[in-house]
């Protein structure tokens, strides 16, 4: 395994990463370390994902790989991306398209629940359909759009949960646990369809080589397996963080009324 760096992947990353931090300069605010620490996090996420031996596994053929770095892809890298960006940071690049009524429009409606919701669960089955799967590995320029779809679905699916901005604010937090009920189950379907196959789904794997005793199925059924169980946990742990944050804000807000009654 050779585990290829791909120049492009490290230098967006970089660019990224000193764009962030001439922004936080430029502006004089202050950033707590765990939101700087979230975005580095996202950033190592992407570059690991798609470099080095998971990389070249994929690219090998073997779909167990793939989906791991689809789960690092949207489930990893835009909830960290979202937290580690500061409201004034988000909302500074927002405001050009919100200036504007028509991009305005549809930024409002995509960041709603259903639509984002609805966007997430398209690009999940499109591109895990054999045919489009398959000719996204076959071509660069679609593999490229295969990733870049699936992140920007999913930092929209997770925008009401994590929104940076106040312009385009997060849910509530009592329906943000509503809309983490509903956020696994594209996913869920997905491996669930997956897994449970009796029949090789994609053939092109068949010829993947370099992990001994893992037949294309079993590959399949492990992909498919790897993509169901974080598709329960992550929603999860998300759902975990946010009902703490309102007990936490509930607590909060008893505490002042009691301190400073009308």
């Amino acid at each position: 395994m050779s585990g290829a760096i791909h120049l492009e992947v490290v230098i967006g990353a970089a660019v990224l990463a000193v764009a962030y931090v001439t922004a936080w300069r430029a502006s004089g605010e202050r950033i707590s370390p765990a939101r700087a620490a979230a975005f580095g996090l996202a950033l190592a996420s992407l570059v690991c994902a798609l470099n080095g031996p998971l990389h070249d596994l994929a690219e090998d053929g073997f779909f167990s790989a793939h989906m791991v770095q689809h789960l690092i892809l949207t489930l990893v890298v835009p909830p960290l991306l979202l937290a580690g960006t500061p409201s004034f940071m988000a909302d500074a690049l927002l405001e050009p398209l919100l200036a504007r009524r028509v991009t305005r429009g549809v930024l409002r409606a995509v960041t709603r629940p259903i639509p984002a919701l609805a966007a997430w669960s398209i690009a999940l089955f499109a591109w895990h359909l054999p045919g489009p799967y398959a000719a996204a590995l076959d071509s660069h320029a679609l593999h490229f759009a295969q990733h870049a779809t699936l992140v920007g679905a999913a930092v929209l699916a997770w925008w009401p949960i994590a929104s940076p901005s106040r312009r385009l604010p997060a849910l509530p937090y009592a329906a943000q646990i509503l809309y983490l009920f509903a956020f696994g189950i594209p996913m869920t379907i997905v491996a669930a369809m997956i897994a449970g196959a009796e029949q090789v789904l994609y053939p092109f794997s068949a010829s993947a080589s370099g992990v001994k005793g893992l037949t294309p199925l079993e590959d399949q059924r492990l992909g498919g397996i790897l993509m169901w169980v974080p598709a329960a946990i992550v929603p999860l742990a998300a759902f975990t963080a946010v009902f703490f944050r309102w007990a936490a804000e509930e607590s909060e807000d008893r505490a002042e009324a009691t301190a400073f009654p009308e």
